[in-house]
């Protein structure tokens, strides 16, 4: 008897990882899982990973994306945030579902798209990952040339610039100004939990709106 992959469970805050999946065996995987799923599925070079998230993990990236919001919209930059959307490249031997995902920079480019394909499109410019239970690899994001990477590990924000095909750890975001990004998000973010979402976001707001007045 032959178990399909929809039939097994991936407990919130684990990861399945399976070997020797042709790029042929992914695309039907996604095809077959569709995008009403909670779970994450990741492809590199053969290997499929599926995750499925925590609670607490959704908590922190949303918050930390109104955070991003915030800072776009108080320098007046257009930006679309696309979440978890699907960016996968046979030529590359990668296909990666980030936690969430902005462009900023290229923005225009994919104004209004339903679908994108990086054959023709840019990756996005800003991708985040909440790694709670797990690190992120950075090699499916190297090879999709996404430009700046985050991964928040529930205490530290780690922002990874990309130059010269390595990423470079950074205490700014060159895409959301010359705010000290790494020191304060984890900051407030922690302030959430216990003055709650909304007076989080007007003290955040705040303190970005001073800093640019700066």
């Amino acid at each position: 008897m032959q178990v399909a992959l929809k039939q097994l469970v991936v407990s919130p805050g684990h990861q399945l990882l399976i070997k020797d999946v042709s790029w042929q065996m992914y695309e039907q995987i996604l095809d077959d899982f569709g995008e009403s799923r909670s779970s994450r599925i990741n492809y590199s070079k053969g290997i499929l990973e599926i995750m499925a998230p925590l609670p607490e993990h959704e908590d922190d990236k949303a918050i930390i994306g109104d955070f991003v919001k915030v800072i776009l919209e108080e320098l007046d930059i257009e930006f679309r945030s696309l979440g978890s959307t699907t960016f996968k490249s046979k030529e590359m031997e990668g296909g990666k579902e980030p936690d969430d995902c902005f462009y900023i920079e290229n923005e225009a480019k994919i104004r209004g798209k339903k679908r994108i394909n990086l054959a023709v499109d840019p990756p996005p410019d800003l991708a985040r990952e909440i790694d709670l239970t797990s690190r992120t690899k950075l090699d499916n994001y190297r090879r999709l040339r996404v430009k700046e990477l985050w991964r928040f590990n529930g205490n530290k924000l780690e922002i990874n610039l990309l130059r010269d095909g390595e990423y470079i750890e950074s205490e700014i975001s060159p895409s959301l100004g010359d705010l000290p990004l790494a020191k304060v998000i984890p900051e407030y973010l922690e302030k959430s939990k216990y003055e709650g979402r909304n007076a989080t976001m007007k003290k955040f707001r705040n303190w970005v709106i001073n800093e640019i007045k700066r």
